[in-house]
């Protein structure tokens, strides 16, 4: 089991910024490629951004290129968003997962998932 705890959403107008956050219990946080997924009301969940177990790779969803950054660190156990240039289409409970065997691009590659935390975007 990786306990998983996002922290960091809240209300931010257009264009403004956050940053999320999500930290792992336990010591095998290297173990553990790491994502991002988000879902909105009466959406399915979908990928956001991912990094490797390493982080010298990543990968976005077209949509986010060149306004989020997915980044950890492994002594710290934990994984970070940094979200720019919010849109209102952003608006949604993100969540955090991990992945063993595989870097989760999508849910299906997701061994374990935090509970969420909600952004809002107000236009």
């Amino acid at each position: 089991q990786v306990p998983l705890a996002e922290s960091g959403g809240g209300l931010v107008q257009d264009g403004g910024s956050l940053r999320l956050s999500c930290a792992a219990s336990g010591r095998t946080f290297s173990d553990y490629a790491m994502g991002w997924f988000r879902q909105a009301p009466e959406k399915e969940r979908e990928f956001v951004a991912a990094i490797t177990w390493s982080g010298d790779r990543t990968y976005y969803r077209n949509s986010v290129k060149g306004r989020f950054t997915i980044s950890r660190d492994n002594a710290k156990n934990a994984v970070y968003l940094q979200m720019n240039s919010l849109k209102p289409e952003d608006t949604a409970v993100y969540y955090c997962a991990a992945g063993r065997r595989a870097v989760p691009t999508t849910k299906f590659l997701c061994d374990y998932w935090g509970q969420g935390t909600q952004v809002t975007v107000s236009s």
